[in-house]
């Protein structure tokens, strides 16, 4: 059975652990990409988590710094399913951290790209914004 996902693939916006030379990136994403590149999610601040961050929407901030990821259209599915695996994705359940949406995301000329982003499910977006550490210059590379 064919999605619509996969019908329509989208690039993935990421920002965290998927990033080169951090944890996952070679795990899931060596050997699986037709191209990497710099990009920004606008209208959006990241927030520190337990090993990994959290992309949370708040008009105004930002931008969260990441790559776009474009899969090679022969990986994209199952590579689709093992992200959503990864960052604990299930399709309407309210237990989710995350939650993967379509948003506009920004290449370096300004250029938009509409892309997949794994945001702060409802509930954490909540918890991070009352109480959470945020990541001020939006980068998860300089956390350190």
């Amino acid at each position: 059975m064919i999605t619509s996902d996969q019908r329509h693939p989208l690039p993935f916006f990421v920002y965290g652990t998927l990033r080169p030379g951090e944890a996952n990136h070679d795990l899931f994403l060596r050997g699986r990409t037709e191209s990497e590149e710099p990009a920004r999610l606008p209208d959006a601040a990241l927030y520190d988590g337990p090993g990994y961050p959290y992309a949370v929407e708040r008009p105004g901030a930002g931008p969260v710094h990441g790559e776009l990821v474009t899969a090679l259209p022969e990986t994209y599915g199952r590579l689709l399913a093992e992200l959503d695996r990864l960052e604990e994705y299930v399709p309407g359940d309210p237990g989710n951290l995350y939650e993967r949406v379509a948003r506009e995301v920004r290449r370096p000329d300004g250029s938009a790209v509409r892309a997949w982003v794994y945001l702060a499910a409802p509930r954490v977006a909540a918890g991070l914004l009352d109480r959470g550490t945020a990541l001020t210059d939006g980068d998860w590379l300089t956390r350190r």
